[in-house]
Formats: structure tokens, C-alpha cells, sequence
């Protein structure tokens, strides 16, 4: 597989303002990409789009949009046409989690949940994987070390980021032979305003945070990569976590991250996520 030529490429990069998709924004303009930022966050977005094109003289875009919207797909594909642009790329890096006993968490939240880290990624690849295939361009989903165990605690958290990674990897084996670059990115603890939003830091489990820049680096490595795979983890400590949690029974694994994300476990208390 060649080298991304990014200076051809218009890339879609959702929660572009702020953490991993903003360090995406940045690392891409380095390279000569122009840029369609998503996130509901106007002013950020505009911010970040002024920067862009000053510094590295790319073209960037910012719109605005709620991704639990029903009908995301077509409102961003409508919201791009009416810029006169073609997305070439796209990165589905939005999503969100929640933290605490299943039982007791607000079910208009959990839905909104399912439809920004689900619903949102299947929608945007649909109503542009067309012009993708056509510019063979590249698809990056964002996943999560949480994809690869339970999670208890964040149950709904974890079996969307399943859902990611296991689409995904589908998508990059139909895509074969198209041109198209498509994997799904699993970061594990990452200094972002994840923890901010779910509302507690027992949400990764006091793990050690590694930088959006450095989950970029891996993505961006493994996208120029001669023969990329259907997906990556970011960090050698979370792929050895992976490997083993392979060999691990279910009911071995599943028990030992419950133990993990108890609050109690770190002199924590259970708290909501945000709104």
C-alpha cells in the first residue's frame, strides 16, 4: 500500500475539537491534509481551523453537529455538499462513556452513548465510504483498549467500542483490493477530557495516560505502514495487556475488571457521568 499522498486528501476528523481529534487535525495539516472538523463546538472548532490554516496553510473547515442525531449520516453529507467540498477521508474519533453500576444509569444517556459511539461511526461510513473508495483514500474508527475485555462499570462504554473494533476490522477485509486504508485505532488511558466528561478518573482505572500526540503517532505509523492490518492499539503496555487478556478465561477476565474499576479500589466514589 503507497504512502498516503495528503496533500490530495480532505479528511473528516468528528470530535476534532479538543484531545485525540484535534491532535489528529494537527498532526494532518503538518502533512498537507485539508481538513473537515466535526464536533458541536463551534467556537473551538473555529479556533482550531484559524490555527490550522495559518500555520500550515491548509484549508479547514468547521462544522457543527450533534452526532446522536438519527439521521447524522445525511445531515454531515449535506453539510459538507453545501461547503462545495468532497471528503476524500474520514476519521470517526467522537464518542463518549459513562461510569457506574448498570442498573442505576440514566437510560436517555446510555442512548445517547450507543448513538455517538456506534450509531454516528456507522452512518458517517456509509454516506461517505463512496467518495472514500473513489479518492482511495483512508477510514480510521476509534475503538478503545476497552474493546478487548468487559468492562464492568462502564458496560455500555465497553460493548460499543467491541461493536467498533469488530465492524472495523469487517470493513478493512471488504475493502481490500479498493485502495482504501481502513483500521480500527484502540488507545487505552489517554490524557483527554474523557475522565472529565464520564465524571470520575476510576473510568481508566488509574492506569497510566499516555498523550493524544502519541496515539496519533501510532495511527498515523500504522496508516503509512507498507501493509496496514484491520487494527492497531496504541502503546506497548496495552498491546502486552491485549495479548494476555487473550489467554485469560472470560470469567477470570471479566472478575478481574470489575476489581479494576472499583471505586473503593482507589479510595473513590461512584459518580455520574456528566451532562
Amino acid at each position: 500500500m503507497p504512502r498516503p499522498d495528503y496533500r490530495s486528501q480532505t479528511v473528516i476528523v468528528t470530535g476534532a475539537s479538543s484531545g485525540i481529534g484535534a491532535s489528529f487535525a494537527h498532526a494532518l495539516a503538518a502533512r498537507g491534509a485539508n481538513l473537515i472538523l466535526v464536533a458541536r463546538r463551534l467556537d473551538r472548532l473555529r479556533e482550531l481551523a484559524s490555527e490550522l490554516e495559518s500555520k500550515h496553510r491548509v484549508a479547514a473547515t468547521a462544522i457543527a453537529l450533534d452526532l446522536t442525531s438519527p439521521a447524522v449520516g445525511a445531515e454531515l453529507k449535506a453539510a459538507v455538499a453545501d461547503a462545495g467540498l468532497t471528503a476524500t477521508s474520514l476519521i470517526n474519533n467522537a464518542g463518549f462513556g459513562t461510569f457506574g453500576e448498570f442498573a442505576g444509569e440514566d437510560p436517555v444517556r446510555l442512548t445517547q452513548e450507543i448513538a455517538v459511539d456506534v450509531a454516528a461511526p456507522v452512518q458517517l461510513s456509509s454516506a461517505f465510504l463512496p467518495d472514500i473508495v473513489a479518492a482511495q483514500g483512508f477510514l480510521i474508527n476509534v475503538a478503545s483498549m476497552a474493546a478487548y475485555t468487559p468492562t464492568p462499570r462502564m458496560a455500555v462504554y465497553g460493548a460499543t467500542k467491541a461493536f467498533v473494533l469488530s465492524f472495523t476490522e469487517s470493513l478493512w477485509a471488504e475493502l481490500r483490493g479498493s485502495g482504501v486504508t481502513a483500521f480500527a485505532l484502540s488507545p487505552g488511558a489517554t490524557s483527554t477530557e474523557f475522565n472529565a466528561v464520564v465524571g470520575t478518573d476510576d473510568a481508566t482505572a488509574g492506569a497510566k495516560a499516555r498523550t493524544p500526540e502519541d496515539v496519533v503517532a501510532t495511527a498515523l505509523s500504522h496508516l503509512e505502514s507498507r501493509n496496514p492490518g484491520p487494527s492497531v492499539i496504541d502503546g506497548r503496555s496495552n498491546r502486552l495487556g491485549a495479548s494476555i487478556g487473550r489467554l485469560v478465561p472470560r470469567r477470570a477476565s471479566v472478575t478481574m475488571m470489575h476489581r479494576l474499576t472499583d471505586p473503593a479500589r482507589r479510595g473513590g466514589a461512584k459518580k455520574r457521568a456528566s451532562a
